[in-house]
């Protein structure tokens, strides 16, 4: 389903970062999070792609296996999946149900007849308790749990995890996290729990250092990539992962992109840190059978679609086009961002890849509107022509004859894959 009357309604409540709300709603319905095996995934680029990594590992090796992931592309039910399929729309309604009701039980029981803002859950809160409750309840071996925001003081940092990872530290939602890697890197870190392992991507010396002192200071075993575990190129598709005591040769991955080698390699450390790590096997397998769609991906010969959103993921896509082969027709690139995004830090160095950027907006609501954009990247080479709305800036891009990629947020994404037929 695209959303449900439950969450419109807490949508209008925005974004509230804090633990005590759903953490009191969740002491009120049972605390089904706490009958979760979790492994607890941060990080401002490649948690998405480590959290699929993380569950096609587990499903092959035999468990059954939930994953917690946002925003969605498409449909809401892509936020939970059990053993790898979406929640169907009935069951995913039941619960927001339920929990509207238990929701108002709760805030009464609080408040009486008062209703505090701070007492109604927000979406992503409804979001978070209806996961865990289906999870629970479904009684999967593992749950993978993509962070929201940040991490301290993310809903999702309820759990009481067997394993917490950081992907990446980049400069994105500064307003909530802080405007250097370092602060950034703090807010991520605190998911970290007492006695907990975690591991972390490849990390710049500042943020690293900021990540090694919290660690520490919660008695957290540290690994991180580069430091304790690596990867090392066996040819053009396949790589191997080496720590100090273990080695996996002729690995392959499913999604496209060289810096899904260093989510990869995140992953296994992460399994291989897990009470029960599953078998070689498992992980090679599950590597190549790993699927995230929107993360460079072909709708067709002609259209590439990524969600890059930030200047990290911005960089990852440039890395890739650099290696694409040459293309006839012209390259174009459709670009469509969120009203809270730099604009510029995406585009820029994608610019020079392409003979053509179009600017253009999808229907979501913090979509930027397609002339805005034009008019902040009017310094831009080549210059940017505002081509409308999706529905009629993808067909505009397309008929240039050449390669399309569309870029700059997960929406547009969603957006292009839903009038592509993409599934």
């Amino acid at each position: 389903m695209r959303t449900h009357p439950v969450l419109e309604r807490l949508a209008r409540f925005g974004l509230r970062l804090g633990l005590g709300r759903l953490e009191s709603f969740l002491a009120w319905i049972g605390d089904p999070h706490l009958q979760l095996q979790v492994i607890h995934v941060a990080g401002t680029n490649g948690k998405g792609s480590v959290v699929r990594m993380l569950g096609s590992i587990l499903s092959a090796d035999g468990r059954r296996v939930g994953e917690y992931t946002s925003p969605h592309l498409q449909h809401i039910n892509e936020r939970i999946r059990i053993d790898g399929v979406l929640v169907d729309d009935q069951s995913l309604s039941d619960v927001l149900h339920t929990l509207q009701k238990e929701a108002k039980a709760w805030a009464s029981e609080q408040l009486g007849d008062e209703l505090d803002p701070d007492r109604v859950l927000t979406y992503f809160e409804m979001m978070t308790a209806a996961a865990f409750v289906l999870f629970a309840r479904t009684k999967v071996d593992v749950v993978v749990l993509e962070v929201g925001l940040g991490g301290r003081l993310d809903a999702t940092n309820v759990v009481r995890p067997l394993v917490t990872c950081i992907t990446s530290i980049g400069l994105d939602h500064m307003a909530q996290l802080g405007h250097s890697e370092e602060q950034i890197a703090a807010e991520k870190a605190g998911i970290f729990k007492r006695s907990v392992p975690a591991v972390v991507g490849s990390l710049n010396q500042g943020a690293l250092q900021v990540v090694r002192t919290i660690a520490r200071d919660m008695g957290a075993p540290l690994c991180g990539l580069g430091l304790d575990f690596r990867w090392v190129d066996q040819g053009p598709d396949s790589f191997s992962w080496r720590s100090d005591t273990q080695a996996i040769a002729d690995l392959v991955i499913g999604i496209e992109g060289e810096h899904q080698k260093d989510n990869a390699s995140v992953a296994i450390a992460a399994v291989f840190a897990l009470p029960h790590p599953p078998a070689v096997s498992s992980i090679r397998a599950g590597l190549a059978n790993a699927r995230h769609p929107g993360r460079l991906e072909w709708l067709s010969s002609q259209v590439l679609v990524d969600c890059a959103h930030n200047s990290s993921g911005a960089q990852r896509l440039t890395d890739y086009l650099s290696n694409l082969p040459p293309t006839d027709g012209q390259r174009v690139l459709l670009v469509g961002v969120s009203d809270d995004k730099d604009a510029w830090a995406i585009v820029a160095p994608l610019a020079p890849f392409f003979d053509q950027i179009i600017s253009t907006q999808c229907a979501h609501p913090r979509a930027l509107d397609f002339s805005v954009l034009a008019e902040r990247l009017e310094a831009i080479e080549p210059p940017v022509t505002p081509g409308g709305r999706i529905e009629e800036a993808l067909p505009l891009a397309i008929r240039q004859g050449g390669l399309v990629v569309a870029a700059g947020s997960v929406f547009l994404a969603g957006a292009v894959r839903d009038m592509l037929d993409g599934t």
